[in-house]
């Protein structure tokens, strides 16, 4: 009688593949389950290979073995052709627990696969792959060998003390009473896997829900309001140059690493750390608060967009005139008052009163310290909109990934065709020119680079665990470096196409008002779109259709990036408490809707606009910089560059090159740095319409962004504290990933060899 440790000693350890490696030919109901690559199978250095049902070259010399067993007793627990047969439940429940008394409770559904070797040895593929032998980890197989070169009907454990079995994982004594046959070595192997019930994690209906999501997500009201203005800001057709660099070097590699982190570990922004860098964790609870704060504020942007829509409603656009009720005696309607109406310093449009003084009513508030009370139509239209979210996301990816087949194409269809109506607009080439007329010189400035980093870093999105959260629903061999690609191309696309669709009917409001285009863009974020384009629009022919379309384009840009965020935020809490939210997901998703919706009355009040503001500037800049550079230094210098290019090789088959190597351990920080320093050198100036914000609303901009930065150190003190050890025994213990993670492909049991 053999032990486990001295078969180890003959055959050698063991590696762990791609089940594509040796996968050559077998039965078609093998061949699906491992060419899914649901898990990685373990299989010798040797080209080995699946055996067919219907390869009956070996039938007769199984044939004595299997009738003097059946004379001595011993019921065949595995059938004997050289294909797929199932082992009784006695085998599976041996495989799971370690345990041949338990064998009656095992309820799994085997696979066995035979693989024949010509040589006994075997070589460790990755050490990451295995947890350490000293771990008291549950059993993962069995190994079973043959007698007389040819595979056995029964099979008996080996006899020994714990020790690694086939799979590298450490193994619970067997005992040779558990039944099995034990073989002299240097005969042909076999692996079964047994698929095993377990926890089943949600994936995606489609690949195309997943890209719809992800581009969704990154094509967002930031694309239509900020790029524009940044970009002629910053020298124009000049300002593409550090942009591309930055999203070259920065952004889509930051893109790419969040994408395949997910994809690997299949877990939220809070419960992945533990699998790359423990004392970390505390970044996850971070990225959830500000994912808290995007959503009191940002669902309030669509909230306006969706009175503008209701109000579109009309034979004639409200916006459009001056005799309304909520006008002042500054109003200037020069479009439709003739050549006769100049345009004074003093003048206000119908557009500008109709947004301050009817949807936001910021005149019946003082400012930051008197607010006023909330605009109940506003909290109505956030209402629905908050309901509209509820039912997207509460059953998960299956319904979010249908509705994003609406929200995420609908708006490239109005963005082209008001792209064709802003281009037949008088006046639209000079927009035009002004957009793309490059101005060389703003290159010197360090300014143009630091709003190319942030422009290009908030544009794609990494840091706010939505990129995680979306990838860890990927089938696990799903190419993530190709979706990266693609959906970071579309989003960079996207903005510059909006540059054009928005300079074109500001170069015909140019015209209109017989000013410079510099003149008329002197509005910024939501003001360009409720304002500037607003007033555009309602100068059009068919004016209520194209105002119908275009905030309905607004309202789904942002819906998507609200899915995305809460989405992420969800996944995070389900994966870190599965026990407590995993059969309440339809409670715990109201329950989030309802803070959001709770915590975003402030910005419902008359005053609203100015904490929009202040949240904006100080709950969602810096501190998300400053977690997603923690990020970089965690998973390239702690978890360690060469065991993350091996996890992406495990996935698609090949390791990241230099460059994307070089970028995540160096160019990236400094990128990160670079836009942190900037932040802190130039602190955002508050200051909206008219009103200029008191010095202590500074103070209260960096304790928002400070609350949520706290959750990261807080964590670390936390788990040094309850980390038994010597100090140096709980940092080496905090920044080490948990032994023996099981990547959760299919709940896959193998018993080897």
């Amino acid at each position: 009688m053999q032990s486990v440790e001295s078969v180890l000693k003959e055959t050698g350890p063991v590696r762990q593949v791609t089940p594509t490696e040796h996968l050559m030919r077998g039965s078609a109901e093998a061949k699906q389950c491992l060419q899914n690559e649901i898990f990685p199978l373990l299989c010798v250095d040797n080209p080995a290979f699946l055996r067919s049902e219907e390869d009956k070259s070996d039938q007769s010399q199984q044939s004595q073995p299997q009738q003097r067993r059946k004379r001595e007793g011993h019921p065949a627990q595995h059938s004997q052709s050289r294909g797929l047969s199932g082992p009784s439940s006695s085998t599976a429940a041996d495989g799971r627990h370690g345990n041949g008394n338990n064998s009656s409770t095992s309820s799994t559904t085997p696979i066995a696969v035979a693989m024949e070797m010509n040589e006994p040895m075997m070589r460790e593929c990755s050490p990451l792959s295995s947890a350490p032998e000293n771990e008291g980890l549950q059993e993962k197989g069995r190994l079973i060998r043959g007698d007389n070169g040819a595979p056995q009907g029964t099979e008996k454990e080996f006899a020994g003390e714990k020790g690694s079995v086939s799979n590298g994982y450490p193994s619970a004594t067997q005992s040779p009473g558990e039944g099995g046959t034990v073989a002299m070595p240097g005969c042909p192997r076999t692996l079964v896997v047994q698929q095993t019930p377990g926890s089943h994690r949600e994936t995606w209906s489609k690949k195309m829900d997943f890209l719809l999501s992800v581009i969704g997500y990154a094509v967002d009201l930031g694309n239509v309001w900020r790029f524009p203005y940044i970009c002629y800001q910053n020298g124009g057709g000049a300002f593409l140059l550090p942009y591309l660099l930055m999203a070259l070097f920065g952004g889509v590699p930051l893109f790419y690493m969040e994408l395949a982190l997910g994809q690997y570990h299949r877990s939220g922004c809070i419960s992945i750390w533990k699998h790359i860098c423990p004392i970390f964790k505390g970044i996850g609870f971070a990225i959830c608060i500000i994912a808290l704060y995007i959503a009191f504020y940002y669902n309030t942007i669509m909230a306006w967009a969706m009175y503008y829509f209701l109000s579109s409603f009309n034979y004639q656009l409200p916006w459009t005139s001056c005799g309304n009720p909520w006008n002042t005696i500054n109003c200037t309607n020069y479009l439709q008052s003739g050549d006769n109406v100049t345009w004074e310093p003093h003048s206000i449009s119908p557009a500008e009163e109709f947004y301050t003084r009817r949807v936001l009513q910021v005149h019946r508030s003082g400012g930051l310290h008197d607010l006023g009370s909330v605009s109940w139509q506003l909290a109505l239209c956030l209402l629905f909109i908050f309901t509209i979210v509820y039912f997207s996301i509460w059953k998960g990816v299956k319904t979010s990934g249908k509705v994003v087949w609406v929200t995420a194409t609908f708006p490239y269809v109005v963005l082209l065709v008001l792209l064709v109506r802003g281009a037949t607009l008088p006046g639209a080439w000079r927009g035009v020119v002004f957009y793309l007329k490059p101005d060389w010189s703003k290159l010197l400035s360090t300014t143009v680079w630091v709003d190319a980093a942030a422009q290009i870093f908030f544009s794609l999105g990494p840091g706010f665990g939505v990129l995680l959260a979306f990838a860890s629903y990927n089938p696990f061999h799903n190419n993530c470096y190709k979706d990266a690609i693609v959906t970071s191309s579309i989003n960079c696309l996207t903005s510059f196409m909006s540059g054009f669709v928005i300079f074109t009917v500001l170069g015909y409001m140019a015209e209109m008002r017989h000013l410079e285009v510099s003149e008329v863009a002197k509005d910024t974020g939501p003001s360009l779109l409720f304002i500037t384009y607003a007033e555009a629009i309602a100068n059009m022919p068919a004016s209520t259709f194209f105002a119908i379309i275009f905030f309905l384009m607004i309202i789904t840009l942002g819906l998507d990036s609200t899915f995305a965020g809460l989405e992420g935020v969800i996944t995070a809490m389900m994966d870190e408490f599965p026990d407590l939210l995993s059969k309440r997901r339809e409670l715990f998703v109201l329950g989030i809707i309802s803070v959001c919706f709770l915590g975003a009355l402030t910005t419902l009040t008359y005053g609203g606009a100015y904490v929009v503001k202040l949240f904006e500037d100080y709950a969602t800049g810096a501190p998300v910089i400053i977690v997603v550079f923690l990020e970089v230094i965690a998973v390239s210098w702690f978890y360690g560059m060469p065991r993350f290019c091996r996890d992406v090789q495990m996935m698609l088959g090949f390791s990241p090159g230099w460059y994307w190597r070089i970028c995540w351990v160096a160019i990236c920080p400094i990128f990160l740095l670079f836009i942190i320093c900037s932040f802190l050198v130039f602190p955002p100036q508050l200051k909206l319409f008219h009103y200029d914000y008191p010095p202590w609303s500074t103070v209260l901009g960096y304790c928002i962004g400070i609350s949520s930065f706290i959750c990261v150190p807080a964590y670390m003190v936390y788990l040094l504290v309850v980390t038994p050890g010597t100090l140096k025994q709980r940092l080496l213990k905090s920044i080490t990933p948990e032994p023996g993670i099981e990547i959760p492909r299919c709940d896959i049991i193998t018993n080897a060899v």
